[in-house]
């Protein structure tokens, strides 16, 4: 049910196909195994793992991989439907423009753009307020506007 939106948030981190399906597997398979029945939300609970996941991989290898790459770099798998959106020049630009926001501002909108969360659940996943992710959320917004402004994107 949740798999497509954990995989596109993945995906939007480490833009490797090979790497968010891996990391969605390891997301679902903590789920199995530690998930409480329970719990509340199980969405933002996912997406937090997801999240946790893509940081600690990073960290375990910033000696033999720069994040920087691993996040810049070409997928060079099977071209999937994801990889083809990408790769249409409109998605790039805004794809820059959002590197171009602060950490916590591109985590809200992949949150919100990419996994379907409110800001709610947002807000929980990031330990924010809600009124702070709704603000920063409009702030990284405005900020996406001016620079695809500046940018001469073209909004068609």
């Amino acid at each position: 049910m949740y798999y497509n939106s954990i995989y596109l948030y993945l995906y939007s981190m480490c833009k490797s196909t090979a790497l968010a399906e891996d990391l969605a597997q390891d997301t679902f398979l903590k789920a199995i195994l530690s998930l409480d029945d329970k719990h509340q939300n199980v969405k933002a609970w996912l997406f937090t793992v997801a999240r946790n996941l893509f940081l600690n991989y990073a960290k375990k290898n910033r000696a033999s991989v720069n994040i920087d790459e691993l996040v810049n770099s070409e997928d060079t798998a099977v071209p999937t439907p994801v990889a083809k959106i990408i790769k249409d020049e409109q998605k790039q630009n805004l794809l820059k423009a959002m590197d171009m926001l602060s950490a916590t501002k591109r985590q809200i909108l992949k949150l919100q753009y990419f996994g379907g969360l409110s800001q709610k659940e947002i807000a929980n996943i990031l330990k924010l307020s809600p009124s702070n992710v709704r603000v920063q959320a409009m702030r990284a917004k405005n900020e996406l506007k001016k620079y695809l402004e500046v940018q001469d994107y073209d909004h068609s």
